[in-house]
């Protein structure tokens, strides 16, 4: 066995542990389903990849191993935590979930004022044709 290849792969994953750690720590202390939202996807999603590939180099530089599933784990945690973290998020602020009183704008809310109106009119509007 490689001794670079033991501490390149054991420095990235106790980085990944450490941006795991964060992460946690910022779902505990942060105010709102925001906030909260943003430490678990940013960071989590670090501490995974980190791990994941100090795993990847770990085994390819030791063993000459290359493992298919790895990069795809990798592929996978990059791809969708972002995404489910925005969608959480979104439905959350549809849903009319406050923000935490520390927050200083709101630029959501102008965006959504105006095309509830256009919304609502379009509902009405499509009403209207099935009636007829």
């Amino acid at each position: 066995m490689s001794v670079s290849g033991e501490i390149i792969g054991a420095v990235l994953i106790l980085i990944g542990a450490i941006f795991s750690l964060i992460s946690a720590i910022g779902n505990v202390r942060l105010p709102d389903v925001y906030t909260r939202s943003h430490a678990a996807s940013k960071s989590s999603t670090l501490g995974v990849l980190c791990a994941l590939v100090g795993t990847l180099l770990y085994f390819l530089i030791s063993d000459g191993f290359f493992s298919i599933r790895l990069i795809l784990g990798i592929f996978f945690v990059f791809l969708t935590a972002p995404v489910a973290a925005h969608v959480i998020c979104r439905a959350a602020y549809r849903n009319q979930v406050p923000l935490a009183e520390q927050s200083v704008q709101d630029e959501l809310k102008d965006y959504y004022r105006e095309n509830e109106i256009v919304e609502v009119e379009d509902k009405a509007e499509l009403v209207n044709t099935q009636a007829k």
